[in-house]
């Protein structure tokens, strides 16, 4: 690596970590603002989401192993399907429903 690929990669990092510090504050700052508790947590969430998508891009590296989570994401629907119609063809062949 270079000296400019590094100083490329700290520069990233240390912007992801004032984004992160940011988000902080503004998750602080929802637990203050009177939204009611659905739209607190629905903001509060979707904050964290913000966070955490930050944190897998950028410290774990996702952003350049696209092909591997999107064969990941794919045999994940496929179990979840599979997973959610087995039970339900069984309840409908107990209940002699076709």
């Amino acid at each position: 690596m270079t000296p400019e690929e590094v100083k490329h990669h700290i520069k990233t990092y240390v912007l992801v970590f004032i984004a992160l510090a940011f988000l902080t504050v503004v998750t602080v700052a929802i637990s203050y603002i009177d939204l009611g508790v659905k739209g607190g947590i629905a903001l509060g969430l979707f904050v964290a989401s913000v966070k955490a998508s930050l944190v897998a891009c950028y410290f774990m590296h996702l952003l350049d192993e696209r092909a591997t989570i999107y064969w990941t994401l794919i045999a994940t629907a496929i179990s979840f399907l599979i997973l959610i119609f087995l039970p339900v063809g069984a309840f409908l062949a107990q209940a002699r429903i076709y």
